[in-house]
């Protein structure tokens, strides 16, 4: 199987795509766990899968994103998914909560709607 740059790109956006949605599915369920069980805080709000997380959607949205605005010349899904990359670093500084989920949420939703302009522009 021959991959290409442009087919290593768009298999990134892809990956950016899934890991937003996980990333959403993480913080809701995260919630609805905790609120309505009470059980599994100390996994599910550890520190380190949201620093993870955050780091790999900056690596993942960077490299696939950027390389994308530089090949079409379009900027807008670049400064889509940067803006999303904020509001999942303002979570970051959130104590946990609502207000923790609800920027993590705009955040992935952005960083998808970057990837999938991304993808949209590609072709």
């Amino acid at each position: 199987m021959r991959f290409t740059l442009h087919s290593i790109r768009d298999r990134m956006d892809r990956a950016g795509v899934v890991l937003s949605g996980l990333c959403a599915l993480h913080c809701v369920a995260s919630l609805v766990i905790l609120s309505g069980l009470g059980i599994g805080g100390s996994f599910l709000l550890a520190p380190v899968i949201h620093e993870v997380g955050l780091a790999l959607a900056c690596v993942i949205a960077g490299v696939a994103i950027g390389w994308g605005a530089i090949r079409h010349r379009r900027a807008a899904p670049f400064v889509v998914a940067m803006m999303g990359l904020t509001f999942m670093g303002g979570a970051l500084a959130s104590p946990h909560g609502a207000q923790e989920a609800v920027l993590t949420i705009i955040g992935v939703i952005m960083v998808s709607v970057g990837h999938v302009l991304n993808l949209r522009s590609a072709h």
